[in-house]
């Protein structure tokens, strides 16, 4: 399904305005947002308040992140680039044992 959902930007500079397309992207995107909510356990009524932690928002990305076609739909859909997505990932997830800054 083809999303409506564009930023109004090129791309989200800061990660959490990245966060922020993505909900706003899966948000649109019923199967997807679903999947999404049944794989993280939330419920549709808590992602308000949700948005405000950064572990969800670190989920939230990992779960674009991990399956290359979502991601790539969001970033089709949003003009966000790849490198975006990652960046904003990068700076809402711990560093793990590979970045060396543990």
């Amino acid at each position: 399904m083809q999303s409506n959902f564009k930023n109004p930007k090129n791309s989200a500079a800061e990660p959490q305005e990245t966060a922020i397309a993505v909900l706003g992207w899966l948000a649109n995107e019923p199967d997807m947002f679903g999947r999404f909510l049944a794989l993280t356990g939330v419920e549709p009524a808590q992602v308000r308040n949700a948005i405000n932690e950064p572990a969800f928002l670190a989920g939230m990305l990992d779960f674009l992140m991990n399956h290359e076609p979502t991601l790539l739909a969001f970033c089709e859909a949003s003009g966000i680039p790849p490198e975006t997505v990652a960046a904003a990932s990068a700076h809402f997830s711990p560093p793990g044992l590979a970045s060396g800054e543990y």
